[in-house]
């Protein structure tokens, strides 16, 4: 049995065809996705379609990541987080939490997106910005520098 440590200890994983980047043998990576040499998959984390993750990217937890998304540079997708559709996460960019980043969306440099923030529709954040909470950013949104957007759950 191969083992890899991603940083809590050695666990069994492999080195993906596509690419040679590790994943955990608990982590669910297709064939069609690309896994680059230095980027790494674990936990429970699912890889499907065109994906690319790549550079020193991580992903673990239960993140989901479909649909031509790129995850590259040292961004981080993890917790319950969900990319898709065309998606760019690069820099030193983190997705988690309960968040969703999809639809063509663009999350860079040292962006966070937490909570249950959802960002689509070529929405694009950079900078320091951090998007939380119940925060929504969509249509052709720029939130860049050092903007915070937090958004509150209202019940009716």
């Amino acid at each position: 049995m191969t083992t890899f440590d991603f940083g809590t200890g050695p666990v069994p994983a492999h080195q993906h065809p596509n690419g040679g980047g590790w994943v955990a043998d608990t982590a669910t990576v297709s064939e069609s996705a690309y896994v680059g040499p230095d980027a790494m998959v674990y936990g429970y984390a699912v890889v499907s379609d065109n994906v690319r993750v790549s550079g020193n990217a991580r992903m673990y937890g239960n993140a989901v990541v479909f649909n031509d998304a790129w995850v590259s540079g040292d961004a981080v997708v993890s917790h319950n987080a969900v990319v898709s559709d065309n998606v760019s996460v690069y820099g030193n960019a983190v997705v988690y939490g309960n968040a969703v980043v999809s639809d063509n969306a663009v999350v860079s440099d040292n962006v966070r997106v937490s909570g249950n923030a959802r960002v689509y529709g070529y929405a694009v954040v950079s900078g320091n910005a951090r998007v939380y909470g119940y925060a929504v950013l969509s249509g052709r949104a720029v939130v860049t520098g050092n903007a915070r957007v937090y958004g509150e759950l209202i019940n009716k």
